[in-house]
């Protein structure tokens, strides 16, 4: 049975909606007699909960199902090592120019937040580089938790993330048997909470609409400015990442013509753009690295599939944006220890982003949980977000074929990008 694809028309008219809607009723409009503001408020907040709610066991059922498939002999061994390096390398890559340019262009300086519905919290967010117990030392003392069980109620997403990594690993070293049974087990949790986000991202217009339509309650049509500047910087980033950054690499290291590669993943970067999903996409992109690229069905295989979940380079970038744009709308000022922070944080949430349209809002409130930044800040760029999903989701697939070649290329494969694709 053919999947039906997620449209994006939905949500970009609830978008323009909620800007018409928000910039004409005001903060104080009412409707029979009821204001509008405080409904729209607390249905957000109904949304951003379900959000929230996937995040644990996503994350946790996620980490521990690619560790227990890629911890074997075999996958940890050269091959392994080349492939996790060009995942860590190209995605570390993309997150550093996404911070360079969010703080060369300051898109969220002058920006007016949404409303903290705890607003003695903005005098402790200003405090968040200053105060004594930085957050870097603060992480440090969450990354192991001295009870899982805790972490996992309390939402101590580092903590989860170590204990998930080291979890799935000696999954992966146990006898068949019960190793067998625990992998099926995490890959049902996992598998029932990508449909679990994806049943959530059916209310994506209505919770899209709400948020959106509260920023522009309080802050009229001058949230525009703030909310394209943002998109300039991630579009900015995004382009000099995969026309630049990434075609340096296949020429310098893989010693092939970019131009090839791009024509080779033509079919494959169009279908990513138009269903914003790396997951859809995929039987796609492995048939352009395959066929039309060159690389060979043994080094395909493995390094695209795994690429899907792990090597999201584009939503690394933009989750990275993000955050900073949301603490410079706060006026808060991230020292270099809390932007580092930041960069780690967008490349480990970035590998456990489900490939699926608009989940890296689900990554995005995992870091602004752990930084203590306000969640409410997502609402400044939800007008945008499908949009640039569908230009970070492009960029994601070719982030991944392009880790493929260099792969093939590193193991001698002499006829990837011989020569153009038909």
């Amino acid at each position: 049975m053919k999947k039906k694809k997620q449209q994006p028309w939905g949500i970009l008219l609830s978008i323009l909606l909620a800007i018409f809607f928000g910039s004409w009723v005001g903060e104080s409009g009412m409707f029979l007699g009821i204001h509008i503001f405080p409904l729209l408020d607390i249905l957000g907040k109904i949304f951003l909960n379900a959000l929230t709610l996937v995040v644990v066991p996503l994350v946790f059922s996620s980490i521990v199902t690619g560790m227990s498939r890629i911890g074997g002999e075999e996958a940890l061994g050269r091959l392994g090592l080349k492939m996790f390096s060009f995942y860590v390398g190209t995605s570390l890559i993309a997150i550093l120019l996404g911070l360079f340019f969010v703080n060369l262009i300051g898109p969220g300086v002058g920006a007016v937040p949404p409303p903290l519905a705890d607003p003695a919290a903005l005098s402790r967010l200003q405090n968040i580089s200053n105060s004594e117990h930085s957050p870097i030392l603060q992480v440090l003392l969450t990354i192991v938790p001295s009870n899982i069980i805790k972490a996992l109620s309390h939402g101590e997403m580092l903590g989860l993330i170590f204990f998930s990594l080291i979890f799935g690993y000696c999954i992966s070293k146990i006898e068949d048997g019960p190793g067998t049974i625990l992998k099926g087990f995490f890959n049902g949790i996992f598998q029932s909470m990508i449909r679990f986000t994806r049943i959530i991202m059916k209310f994506l217009p209505y919770g899209v609409f709400c948020l959106v339509a509260k920023v522009f309650m309080t802050t009229g049509i001058g949230s525009l400015k703030s909310v394209a500047l943002f998109s300039a910087t991630v579009l900015l980033g995004l382009i000099t990442f995969m026309g630049i950054a990434l075609p340096l690499l296949l020429n310098w290291i893989g010693k092939v013509n970019p131009v090839r590669h791009f024509k080779a993943m033509g079919p494959a970067l169009i279908t990513a753009f138009s269903t914003s999903s790396t997951s859809a996409t995929l039987p796609i992109t492995i048939d352009c690295v395959e066929k039309r690229a060159g690389v060979s069905n043994r080094i395909c295989s493995l390094v695209v599939p795994l690429g899907t979940s792990l090597n999201m380079s584009g939503s690394a970038l933009y989750e990275c944006v993000a955050a900073m744009f949301i603490a410079q709308a706060y006026g808060i000022d991230l020292s270099f220890a809390t932007q580092f922070l930041i960069v780690a944080l967008s490349l480990i949430t970035s590998m456990g982003v489900a490939g699926i349209p608009s989940a890296s809002l689900v990554a995005i409130l995992i870091i602004l949980k752990v930084i203590g930044l306000p969640l409410e800040g997502i609402g400044l760029f939800l007008a945008v977000d499908r949009i640039l999903d569908m230009c970070r989701t492009t960029v994601n697939v070719f982030s991944d074929s392009c880790c493929a070649v260099l792969v093939a290329r590193s193991e001698g494969e002499k006829e990837v990008l011989a020569q153009d694709p038909e």
